[in-house]
């Protein structure tokens, strides 16, 4: 796949659509294990009364990128969070990286947040991850002064929260 020509879509995924979502999610959760508060393990375990849960309700949201040719290459996701949106499970298959699905995926969460009213959109992100940190800073996410670690087993690692004044 050329990075150049590399055309896609972003589509909002329901509760049916779980058998697509999922091996995204187990593919992302497998590459970068330690920008996620799950466990790859854990979410191998999930049957399909979990996939649709986490797909069905009127305050949460995924959206998958899809190539023309019919690869989900992107996910991302919004549910409740302290009151405000979250933005979750943010990720880009390493062959369409670099190319604006990142930002396609993470405005399509703002612009849902938007039309349901929230005041702002908070996500965690882990202190060394540099490029989802200059993602999320082109989109005016910033640092609001949370930090803390993912849940074990990857407590060592230091996250921080940023947000997005809507």
């Amino acid at each position: 796949m050329s990075h150049a020509s590399l055309s896609y879509s972003i589509i909002r995924m329901q509760p049916d659509d779980w058998e697509r979502v999922r091996p995204v999610r187990l593919r992302a959760l497998a590459d970068t294990p330690d920008a996620f508060g799950s466990t790859l393990a854990r979410e191998e375990a999930f049957g399909e009364t979990d996939w649709r849960e986490r797909l069905n309700g009127d305050d949460r949201i995924t959206f998958l990128a899809t190539t023309k040719a019919g690869d989900d290459v992107g996910l991302i996701g919004s549910a409740p969070y302290d009151g405000h949106a979250g933005l979750f499970s943010m990720w880009v298959a390493p062959e369409a990286r670099g190319v604006g699905v990142g930002g396609a995926l993470v405005d399509a969460v703002v612009a849902w947040a938007e039309s349901q009213g929230h005041a702002k959109v908070l996500l965690d992100v882990g202190d060394n991850n540099a490029p989802a940190i200059a993602l999320y800073a082109s989109k005016r996410f910033e640092p609001n002064g949370i930090a803390g670690t993912l849940p074990p087993p990857r407590d060592h690692i230091t996250e921080h929260q940023r947000e997005l004044i809507l």
